[in-house]
């Protein structure tokens, strides 16, 4: 009895047999993990970015569970940069965070594959690769909201131009701002035009729909135009001429802007000039008189 306890192929067959109820353990529990989260009516809001879309099952499980342990002054945070970003209607907190780590944990794998294949410590790929998947959609944000503000600033002065033409030829501000929206360019700020219109549609106040997207696009020049025209609003003043102020004042910030870009371009590459094309010229210029030297035994 003894040695048949003992014996190495009963051991593995237990461990296997445990193994295998382990597994099959998880799975139930992920499956009703999986199964007690309701489906999310989006028919309302956008679609998500196309890297979370990949993978939206696993995050919006996830940010299930991670929404009521969120603190609420990181909601608020993460809540001003969506909005910021214009993704707001596309993302929660919960869901944003939940895309991070769920996509560490599939790039931590896909490392971890890849070093095996080459043979290699799978410590640093497993690390670098959790590392660029937490950090990765935190990066595309920023560069999200900086690109949105840069192109916000080059049109605004436009769409204010068209607005400005069609309240002085008679019709309203809300039927400007339509008509900004239906022959203006494309982009963050003509988006931002379309959603303020459809807060008007559907009821809410214009005062408060002209604040929410100066707050969503949390700018100084938008926050200027919007207080401007909740001002007009309120004393009853005429709008052409206090929006082609604005106009023109947006076009010579946005002039002054340019200045200052091509006045900071000269010490901006004064680094690779130094440290990388002046050391390529050197060697280039250098490198026949060195052979020369070197033909001549010197």
């Amino acid at each position: 009895m003894d040695i048949a306890f003992l014996d190495p192929q009963w051991i593995l067959t237990a461990l296997a047999l445990a193994a295998g109820l382990s597994m099959a353990l998880a799975v139930w529990v992920a499956s009703r993990l999986a199964a007690a989260v309701p489906a999310q009516d989006r028919s309302w809001l956008d679609a998500p970015p196309w890297g979370y879309r990949i993978v939206w099952w696993p995050v919006h499980w996830l940010a299930h569970y991670l929404e009521p342990r969120l603190p609420a002054r990181l909601q608020s945070t993460f809540v001003a940069r969506l909005r910021n970003a214009g993704v707001d209607f596309s993302l929660t907190p919960a869901q944003f965070l939940a895309g991070r780590l769920v996509w560490a944990l599939v790039l931590a794998l896909i490392g971890w594959q890849l070093a095996g294949a080459l043979e290699l410590d799978p410590l640093w790929p497993v690390l670098g690769a959790l590392a660029l998947g937490y950090l990765f959609p935190a990066l595309w944000l920023g560069d999200r909201i900086e690109v949105r503000r840069r192109q916000t600033l080059k049109s605004l002065p436009f769409m204010l131009d068209l607005i400005t033409l069609c309240v002085e030829s008679g019709l309203n501000l809300t039927g400007a701002i339509a008509q900004a929206v239906a022959k203006g360019p494309a982009g963050p700020l003509k988006d931002e035009f379309a959603r303020l219109l459809r807060d008007i549609r559907a009821g809410r106040p214009r005062t408060e729909a002209l604040r929410e997207m100066a707050v969503r696009l949390d700018m100084a020049a938008v926050s200027n135009f919007v207080a401007t025209l909740v001002q007009a609003e309120a004393t009853g003043m005429s709008l052409g001429p206090i929006l082609r102020a604005q106009a023109e004042q947006r076009r010579t910030e946005r002039f002054a802007r340019a200045e200052k870009l091509a006045m900071e371009a000269p010490v901006k590459l004064l680094f690779p000039l130094l440290f990388f094309i002046l050391p390529c010229v050197f060697a280039i210029l250098m490198f026949p008189i060195v052979m020369k030297f070197m033909a001549a035994g010197l």
